[in-house]
């Protein structure tokens, strides 16, 4: 709409838990629009960052795309790791219950490690996290093996700010294969890394416990996700070797990966918009038991700063359920929620009116 055909007659301003909330009256000749926006400046000034909040003012770069380089060590590492799961699935007959009980564990200490560490704290700082709290996460984030905390929250903020463009490093316009794996078997757009560059990431560089993982990553790794998950099960209770190492390391290692891609490809192309009908994400309640409340898309890609990436509370969020705990034991603090009046505000505003069907 022009803006010399906008004229603004009204203007009020209340405070929440997730910031300011302005709510704006304009006319457009006859037409009269309400909206309710978050003061993202005052959200910016609380958690210090507004990286995540998406960049209107992008534009695709014109002319061809660059081509395809494949990064062939990874599209051999990824078949060989896809192979060795599936030969995985073969041994779950043999295996104790006691090795599958501590495969189960590993995937959800590994999950917590992206979700409510490199995600929700890191990524996002939707809550504040204390010295054990965050060691914690980072050991879990290590045994996730997803790169690390530094490396993801750069990609992350990156999908946010430009998502479905260029410069999304799982661009979801590119496809179901692309967003879900194939984004990390050819090389960067060279507009991801642009804009990558250009972030600040200030506040990841002056946490001393990722930098810390960062400067030991590799060995971090090795001995977190493949190493401990393998041996516990063959020194504490017998298993066999093949068994130990396939299904508590391998096994849910590939698991752990297609859950959180999932949320990338899926979260991003089947289920509702209630929020933004004008944006690609979705919510997904399948995507979100897999990868602990991660598929509450739509609302996520609409509200980022929510430590509980939805407004449903524990249901089918797992991570979530853990963030209020470690809130309970004195761990976390400060946990930023978006009040019902502005995300009803937001869903008559921009949703897809699939909420008036519960």
């Amino acid at each position: 709409i022009p803006c010399y055909l906008l004229k603004e007659f009204s203007s009020t301003s209340s405070t929440t838990a997730g910031g300011t909330v302005t709510s704006r009256v304009t006319r457009n000749g006859n037409t009269v629009m309400e909206k309710d926006l978050l003061n993202h400046e005052d959200l910016a000034g609380d958690r210090g960052m507004v990286d995540d909040i998406f960049d209107e003012t992008y534009r695709e770069k014109e002319g061809p795309k660059p081509p395809l380089r494949y990064v062939w060590r990874n599209i051999i590492l990824m078949s060989l790791l896809h192979l060795g799961a599936l030969f995985a699935l073969t041994l779950i007959p043999s295996a104790k219950i006691q090795t599958l009980a501590w495969a189960l564990l590993c995937f959800v200490v590994s999950a917590l490690g992206i979700t409510a560490g490199s995600h929700r704290l890191w990524s996002h700082r939707s809550y504040k996290a204390t010295l054990p709290l965050r060691i914690f996460l980072t050991i879990a984030n290590s045994m996730a093996f997803q790169n690390d905390i530094y490396e993801w929250v750069r990609d992350h903020r990156v999908h946010h700010k430009f998502s479905e463009t260029d410069a999304d490093p799982h661009n979801a316009m590119r496809g179901f294969f692309f967003s879900h794996i194939g984004w990390l078997l050819v090389r960067k757009h060279p507009d991801v890394i642009e804009k990558g560059q250009k972030l600040d990431l200030s506040d990841i560089k002056a946490d001393k416990v990722v930098m810390f993982q960062r400067r030991y990553y590799k060995p971090s790794v090795v001995l977190l996700c493949f190493t401990l998950p393998a041996v516990v099960p063959w020194y504490f209770w017998d298993e066999s070797i093949i068994i130990s190492f396939f299904i508590p390391a391998i096994l849910r290692y590939t698991v752990g990966l297609n859950a959180t891609w999932l949320v990338n490809s899926a979260a991003h192309m089947f289920g509702n918009r209630p929020y933004d009908q004008n944006i690609n994400p979705r919510e997904n309640p399948l995507v979100s038991l897999g990868a602990l409340g991660e598929g509450f898309h739509n609302y996520h890609h609409t509200f980022p700063y929510d430590y509980s990436t939805s407004e449903f509370g524990w249901r089918f969020n797992l991570t979530t359920a853990f963030i209020d705990l470690m809130c309970l034991l004195g761990l976390a603090s400060d946990r930023k929620k978006v009040s019902k009046e502005v995300i009803l505000a937001r869903k008559m505003r921009t949703g897809d009116g699939s909420h008036k069907s519960g």
